[in-house]
């Protein structure tokens, strides 16, 4: 019988972002593992971006397949393991070794064939390519933001972000008083 890892994986380590996804992750999988009577022997996830290498959970759960601890991975979507072709390829490696013999998701299917591996390699490219499309139109936003003369960040201490027209308003609370405090400093008081 094949031993499953779970693997569960949100994109922000901010708390207050993103917060039912990994709940959802593992709800939907622990579901998907019972009806599929899959083995699982331990569950993993972290709040992590997958654009870049070196994710702490990620790197020792494959640690623990490299070891024999468990050949397969139940995840939601590949992109949950891989957003970089480094993390893709290492698991694309070890499907190739025998290390990982059955990688399950619900929302993608998979064998470990050749053309299995080619449209797994495909589908981790398509993530990096998402990542790498999102980071060039958000860059491209804040030009814009700039280019109109406005800020394109958190507001400033004594300002506050005004979400529903998308610009930097002074808060009447402690404008004043960064003022006074500025002025102070300013005169060397």
């Amino acid at each position: 019988m094949i031993k499953y890892f779970i693997y569960c994986r949100k994109s922000s380590e901010d708390e207050e972002r993103q917060i039912l996804s990994i709940e959802a992750q593992l709800a939907e999988l622990r579901e998907f593992a019972k009806q599929n009577n899959l083995f699982v022997v331990k569950e993993y996830y972290e709040s992590k971006t997958a654009k870049e290498p070196g994710r702490e959970v990620f790197n020792f759960m494959m640690s623990e397949i490299e070891k024999g601890n468990a050949s397969g991975i139940l995840a939601w979507n590949p992109d949950r393991l891989a957003r970089n072709s480094i993390d893709g390829g290492r698991v694309i490696y070890l499907v190739d070794t025998g290390k990982i013999t059955s990688l399950k998701f619900p929302t993608f299917w998979f064998e470990p064939t050749p053309q299995g591996k080619f449209m797994l390699s495909v589908a981790f490219g398509q993530a990096k390519y998402y990542t790498d499309n999102l980071r060039e139109n958000i860059l491209r936003g804040i030009r814009q933001k700039i280019r109109r003369g406005e800020l394109s960040a958190k507001a400033p201490l004594g300002y506050f972000n005004e979400p529903r027209l998308r610009t930097i308003e002074p808060d009447k609370k402690t404008l004043n008083k960064v003022k006074e405090v500025l002025r102070a400093f300013a005169t060397s008081k």
